[in-house]
């Protein structure tokens, strides 16, 4: 089987990305992950605004959405005013029925090339502090803890506490 085809996401795409990001909930919530995300929390609206101050990034397989991520350019709500050194990585999302083991590392590698691509040296996300299992799972990947977020507002819901994640990107990383 060869790799998901990459390609920005549309208008027209509204609708898949709000379902998977709704599976990817409720996926969370199986598997006793409470507090991440929660389904119908984000609409439509929120990804066309992701749209049109960043990108959003669609893998396709088989004619399937098999994930998604989103790429900002900036997040001082979580990081504080920074120097344009790194790009951001949101919603990392993967259809758990279509997508085959390993794609959330591949659409990772692919919004590290992207960033470096544009230039930036760093590529930073975070997750909730007390999810163990997504901190290992980003910690195996390279990235670094360097620091954590308290009291970051949420959209409809309370402050949660984050561990911020960097990654240094470059050429060998663009070349891949």
């Amino acid at each position: 089987m060869n790799d998901p085809r990459l390609r920005l996401a549309e208008e027209a795409d509204l609708t898949a990305l709000v379902r998977l990001r709704d599976d990817a909930a409720r996926w969370m919530l199986a598997q006793g992950v409470t507090g991440q995300w929660r389904p119908g929390q984000l609409g439509e609206d929120h990804f066309r605004g992701a749209m049109a101050s960043g990108e959003v990034w669609l893998a396709e397989a088989d004619g399937r959405v098999a994930g998604a991520w989103e790429l900002w350019w900036e997040d001082e709500d979580a990081w504080g005013p920074q120097p344009p050194v790194a790009g951001y990585v949101h919603r990392l999302m993967v259809d758990r029925g279509n997508a085959r083991p390993g794609t959330g590392r591949f659409l990772l590698r692919a919004a590290e090339r992207r960033i470096a691509a544009a230039g930036r040296a760093f590529v930073r996300l975070y997750c909730l502090a007390g999810n163990a299992r997504l901190n290992a799972y980003y910690l195996d990947a390279g990235y670094r803890v360097v620091g954590h977020k308290a009291g970051k507002p949420q959209p409809g819901g309370a402050p949660k506490s984050f561990t911020l994640l960097e990654k240094a990107c470059g050429p060998a990383v663009a070349a891949e």
